[in-house]
């Protein structure tokens, strides 16, 4: 067998251009196959079989029975139609909303997108709104995961960019994000969504998602830590089975996300089958904080195992961050590190 490869997340600065972009709004690797029949509902919160029901409802807009090509209010006057337009999954972390979003995706027909709520914000950014506005027309899905309500500016332009891809047929499913401040599980986030968002709030049907996170039903609650002598000899142990691995300090790689856009770090991924980091250390500042949260979503999106020394990666968000406004984002980053350091270890929490 060849001998792997080890590189650096350091050494690489990945650029993409608009059609790169497009091309990428698709679900990722961990999504490729969800559908709402491999969707497991938990018996003892009804709410998440009620949510494939829904669903499974609105994806019948675009079945082959209805005709391509023409607006979506010119279909509901042709045929009665329960769903609205819109459909906004609100819930806590790890309770399946990013499944369905991605099995919605694949079930409707037509031109669709999938994508971070990020990545569509960069796409605005890099075509300009009206070339963004044309490219999205005549798409019969937009489907936006962790729609963000941090920053009131690229909000109000998505509402804008979203209320008039609606007035042209488009439909569009997201998952919420709980804004600053907003704890308890986003239970706030769908009003306030739906406050900030006024062109769509009468097209939207909330959708309630109760539950606890699955992978804690599958890994303990700390991540895995290695000594630094265990955790070079499990980089060799996957490059002589012939992985890609990066290896990086932790410090080193927090300083160098701040260089590249969060909608690139999926492409700092390619060909990654496994990640190393030496010294973990505590964050405190909260930019750099959320930009390691917003790379974990991705490598946990690719399913890529991280093995790491020093500090224990569950513990990483320090200063009280993890009790301030963005609680939520932390506690979904801290379920997926504990489930990507327990595959490096042989499990199987993904």
């Amino acid at each position: 067998m060849a001998a792997g490869t080890l590189v650096h997340l350091t050494d690489r600065v990945p650029q993409m251009t608009p059609e790169e972009m497009v091309r990428a709004l698709v679900p990722p690797p961990q999504f490729a196959h969800a559908s709402f029949d491999n969707y497991r509902p938990d018996d003892e919160y009804p709410s998440q079989a009620e949510a494939v029901r829904i669903c499974r409802a609105f994806t019948e807009d675009t079945s082959p029975k209805g005709t391509p090509g023409i607006g979506l209010f010119r279909r509901l006057g042709r045929r009665k139609v329960s769903t609205k337009p819109g459909v906004y999954l609100d819930g806590g972390f790890g309770v399946g909303k990013t499944h369905l979003l991605a099995a919605t995706w694949h079930q409707a027909y037509g031109r669709k997108y999938f994508g971070t709520f990020i990545e569509y914000t960069a796409l605005v950014g890099a075509l300009g709104y009206a070339n963004a506005v044309k490219t999205l027309t005549g798409t019969s899905l937009i489907c936006i995961d962790e729609f963000e309500l941090d920053d009131p500016g690229d909000t109000m332009v998505m509402s804008k960019l979203l209320g008039e891809l609606v007035d042209t047929g488009t439909r569009v499913a997201a998952t919420s994000n709980t804004p600053p401040n907003a704890l308890g599980e986003g239970r706030f986030a769908a009003q306030d969504f739906l406050r900030e968002i006024t062109k769509l709030a009468n097209v939207f049907e909330t959708v309630r998602i109760d539950g606890v996170d699955f992978r804690r039903r599958a890994v303990s609650g700390k991540a895995i830590v290695s000594a630094p002598d265990e955790l070079a000899a499990k980089v060799d142990e996957r490059l002589e089975r012939g992985e890609t691995v990066t290896r990086d300090g932790f410090r080193d790689l927090v300083e160098h996300l701040a260089k590249v856009h969060p909608s690139r770090y999926v492409k700092m991924l390619d060909g990654v089958d496994a990640i190393a980091l030496d010294d973990v250390q505590e964050l405190t500042d909260q930019s750099e904080a959320l930009r390691f949260v917003a790379f974990i979503d991705r490598v946990y999106d690719a399913q890529i195992p991280i093995i790491a020394s020093g500090a224990s990666l569950d513990t990483i968000f320090g200063g009280g961050m993890i009790d301030g406004g963005y609680r939520k984002k932390y506690l979904r980053s801290v379920s997926r590190l504990i489930a990507s350091t327990g595959s490096a270890d042989g499990g199987d929490p993904f």
